[in-house]
């Protein structure tokens, strides 16, 4: 075991800082003294002055044999790796590299459908062919969880030739599905299990959370360690342990999807997260639960909203991460989209994302209580605002987010490729979807590249737009139109 609390990288680099020298490399700042003004008044100088490039001393991200290297053998040890890597371009990268360490062009590869749209960039650089399993669908919450391993059996024995099984663990409502088991039926057929476990990068430092992927038996597993911990935005991790996926593939594959200027500042981000959760993460994990129970309990007394607890999850769901906090406004007769603007704008709370009957919020080490009392107070706010009626809420009834059909024509690579036209939005069905149409966040594709469009995807989209969700992936943001692949192609593939 190393000990946590060096912070090698990031005492390097505040050396490196201090060195007077004259800088004739990149970036062109050169130290903070080329930066425009508005950015010193904004930012201060100081942070500038740390914004250097691959120094002999700072090591290389690519082929690390110091002090980045010295950083993620840390990182390891303290999340339960066998190795870590240090991303800088999200756990999108991250993602990116799985798929292509373990699939190349025509091989399929197992997901949920509800998989992050990092997800679908990966089948489109690997040539990978999903094949998706509907995750579990609660019509009541209007919520997807996680797929069980009994729907994974039954792909598994209908598609033993999978190269891996990909796994959204928690979701972005904090829901995670039986892992120990999924991990060990993926290892039946000898294939790893990848997890997207961008949201979940806090649950080895305390042990009221849900059981880690890694602990569970997962191969590799992504975390963003700036969603719930203390890196800087972008400052992610990919963990790898076991032999079922080559290293040096990984390695390979993260060399194509990160940048060759890294920046050292979201990688000392993540040295010094690692330390202050290795050394303090139960303390921090204690008071944040706290926060986020109290949260729970006095905010689900309100009149007219409800939160969702574990106790309202129905097996096979497994567990729920306490600090993500889901509250269903549908019964002050609001979308979420409206509650989080009112919320937002008029009663000073942003939460992390809405969707149609509901709002969420993350609860981390950076929340205080007074960060809990404003939280309740503009629900208490909302409430009084919008109070609970049988004649309001039939106006958000059938609010369902749709399961969207496994009816994959051609790869994503294909069709992210392939010549397109674009189209009137309704007489896009039948066609080839050439783009990825997602609300966001969460990012979760309602299509993508090689489905055959539907009518049920187009109405899901139509009606998130009507409510104020916002669409992203598409080329017309208005959703009038969308990009297929062209019919006399698409014929031919």
């Amino acid at each position: 075991m190393h000990d946590q609390n060096q912070t090698p990288l990031l005492d390097t680099l505040k050396a490196c800082a201090k060195n007077p020298h004259a800088p004739f490399y990149t970036p062109g700042h050169k130290r903070g003294v080329g930066i425009s003004s508005n950015l010193a008044d904004t930012f201060g100088k100081v942070l500038f002055q740390h914004d250097l490039p691959e120094l002999t001393e700072l090591d290389n991200l690519f082929a690390p044999n110091g002090v980045i290297l010295q950083a993620q053998q840390l990182a390891a040890d303290a999340f339960g790796a066998s190795q870590t890597w240090f991303l800088v371009n999200g756990s999108t990268c991250g993602i990116e590299a799985a798929i292509l360490a373990t699939c190349g062009a025509g091989d399929k590869i197992i997901l949920p459908r509800n998989v992050h749209s990092s997800a679908i960039a990966g089948l489109i650089l690997s040539g990978a062919m999903p094949i998706f399993i509907n995750p579990e669908y609660d019509p009541v919450l209007d919520i997807a969880h996680s797929f069980t391993p009994s729907a994974l059996s039954t792909v598994l024995q209908q598609h033993p030739d999978a190269k891996a099984v990909m796994m959204v663990y928690p979701t972005y409502y904090g829901v995670c599905g039986d892992i120990e088991a999924i991990a060990e039926m993926t290892h039946e057929y000898n294939i790893p299990l990848l997890v997207d476990e961008a949201h979940g990068a806090h649950f080895a430092f305390h042990p009221e959370f849900p059981m880690t992927a890694l602990k569970a038996g997962a191969d590799l597993t992504v975390q963003s360690i700036h969603k719930t911990l203390g890196a800087m935005t972008q400052a992610s991790m990919l963990h790898l342990q076991g032999d079922r996926v080559d290293a040096d593939r990984v390695i390979k594959a993260l060399q194509l999807v990160q940048s060759t200027s890294p920046s050292y500042i979201l990688l000392a981000s993540l040295d010094a997260a690692r330390q202050q959760m290795a050394l303090y993460g139960k303390e921090l994990m204690s008071r944040t639960l706290q926060l986020a129970d109290d949260a729970r309990n006095r905010i689900s007394q309100i009149s007219g909203l409800s939160v969702l607890f574990v106790r309202d999850l129905t097996p096979p769901i497994y567990n729920l991460d306490r600090t993500r906090l889901t509250v269903t406004v549908s019964g002050l007769g609001l979308t979420g989209f409206a509650a989080e603007e009112i919320l937002d704008e008029k009663l000073g709370v942003t939460p992390e994302f809405a969707s149609l009957q509901h709002v969420t919020f993350i609860i981390s080490i950076g929340n205080t209580q007074e960060d809990i009392e404003r939280l309740v107070q503009a629900f208490r706010t909302l409430a009084e605002i919008y109070p609970t009626s049988d004649l309001v809420m039939k106006k958000v009834e059938g609010m369902v987010l749709c399961q969207v059909e496994n009816s994959m024509a051609v790869s994503p690579r294909d069709a992210f490729f392939a010549p397109t036209e674009t189209l009137p939005l309704r007489d896009t069905v039948g066609c080839i979807c050439a783009e990825i149409v997602c609300p966001y966040p969460p990012g979760i594709p309602v299509l993508m590249p090689g489905e055959v469009v539907t009518e049920m995807p187009l109405n899901y989209l139509l009606q998130v737009k009507a409510m104020g969700g916002f669409i992203t992936g598409c080329g017309d943001s208005s959703l009038e139109r969308l990009k297929v692949v062209m019919v006399k192609d698409y014929k031919q593939m």
